[in-house]
């Protein structure tokens, strides 16, 4: 990658330009600490002799001895930074192991009021749950009430029992985050049941339904023995025993073998990521599970809105399936068969939404154990830009709840930063994540 030297703006000259959060690069760190003791400056924060300043400007140390996050306009320009310092870091104040904290939380006064500040911190908790974290840390002052709107928004709770007076007098408000409960394989699998299954006498369970959709595709190892706290606990070598099966299984049908992996066993630097590593498997996606609590909603439809209806149906017809289809198949009358088929493996209701006659997008709300599991969102590339997407979610939403659901989940490729933003508005939250190992 090209090294370019980045946009150090003067506060209150940032362009408005496409933007994004992602780690912090070595040619950023001059203007991340610029921008940092800035932006406490011009809040006030910071006294014109503070020692403070000196930390905050050092962005450098902070990147060697924790992590950054920096939000970047396309050409360049630093909008914000976080710093996530985990415990035993030098950053790290109040943190406890297990935990990360957040610290230095700062966004340029021109570029506030456009959700920054909300990205860093969500971006934060992603790499929490990736990390598998027991927990996320940070530390306020009662005067930031619009940090304490966000952070409350994103599930962030007062813990008045860990609050801690600074060195210059001031009293500091710890708030803590712990991911969401998740649903779990066994209701992930429930909801989207592969067409055929099979479990090895090492207990691999192997999922089968003709190459289309890794979830449907996949095999999982055997879960925990009675008495075993959890999958950490359990021996790589136990894992990989029977492993041998499961490939013979694959090769038999043609596929590639992939493997789900999860919990701190299976993290892509875990001990079993590194054994399927050596055995010749690579890390495929990354998925993040995330989850909303559904808050009581009307029981009526959602009318019409720029043209677009919404119309829920308990079996996918032909103009469902092909729009589904149209980025995971050719479209063929065989592939048509096989998804029509995996779709309808499990009770589900099938939103389409019409513009003119036409199916231009479509979504999948299926039911279990108290849950609704989104899946399946396409809309017609003619029709992005729309509101589409936010009306079919919407509309899935409000099905999940009128039928007595009281939690939903949906599973999101890690990189997908579009999806992410937009599930967002509706307060999911990272909760679970996992990834394949494909051996080809």
């Amino acid at each position: 990658m090209t090294a370019r030297t980045a946009a150090a703006l003067p506060l209150g000259g940032i362009p408005l330009a496409p933007w994004s959060v992602g780690p912090v690069r070595e040619d950023e760190l001059d203007a991340v600490g610029a921008l940092t003791a800035g932006a406490y400056l011009a809040d006030g924060l910071l006294d014109g002799d503070d020692e403070y300043e000196a930390e905050l400007r050092d962005a450098r140390s902070r990147w060697r001895d924790a992590s950054l996050l920096v939000a970047r306009t396309d050409d360049g320009a630093v909008l914000g930074s976080l710093t996530v310092a985990p415990h035993g870091s030098p950053f790290a104040e109040v943190a406890r192991p297990g935990e990360v904290e957040l610290r230095m939380l700062a966004v340029d006064p021109a570029a506030r009021g456009r959700g920054v500040a909300e990205e860093l911190v969500r971006a934060a908790l992603v790499r929490a749950v990736l990390d598998r974290r027991a927990g996320v840390v940070l530390s306020t002052l009662d005067s930031m009430l619009t940090a304490h709107r966000l952070y409350a928004r994103l599930g962030f709770r007062p813990a008045p029992e860990r609050d801690w007076d600074a060195d210059d007098g001031f009293v500091l408000r710890v708030h803590t985050w712990s991911p969401p409960p998740a649903p779990g394989a066994a209701v992930e699998r429930a909801v989207w049941p592969p067409l055929r299954t099979t479990t090895t006498a090492a207990g691999w369970t192997v999922g089968l339904s003709e190459g289309l959709t890794r979830r449907a595709n996949s095999a999982t190892p055997p879960p925990p023995a009675d008495g075993v706290a959890g999958p950490d606990e359990r021996d790589v070598a136990t894992l990989l025993e029977g492993l041998d099966e499961v490939e013979a299984v694959y090769a038999a049908a043609a596929l590639p073998t992939t493997v789900r992996v999860d919990g701190p066993l299976g993290a892509p630097t875990g001990p079993l990521s590194a054994a399927l590593r050596a055995r010749g498997y690579a890390l495929r996606a990354t998925t993040l599970v995330l989850v909303a609590a559904l808050p009581a909603v009307p029981a009526t439809a959602l009318p019409p809105a720029d043209g677009v209806t919404v119309t829920a149906s308990p079996e996918p017809d032909d103009a469902w399936v092909r729009l589904w289809l149209a980025e995971k198949a050719d479209g063929d009358g065989r592939a048509a068969d096989v998804g029509r088929r995996l779709l309808t493996g499990a009770p589900a209701a099938y939103l389409t939404a019409w513009r003119s006659g036409a199916a231009v997008g479509v979504l999948r709300v299926a039911p279990a154990d108290g849950w609704a599991a989104l899946a399946c969102l396409v809309v017609d590339p003619q029709e992005r830009r729309r509101g589409t997407a936010r009306r079919l979610v919407e509309a899935g939403l409000q099905h999940a709840a009128r039928e007595g659901a009281a939690r939903a989940f949906l599973q999101v490729e890690v990189e997908n930063h579009a999806a992410r933003r937009l599930y967002a508005r509706w307060g999911f939250l990272p909760a679970d994540a996992y990834h394949y190992a494909e051996r080809p």
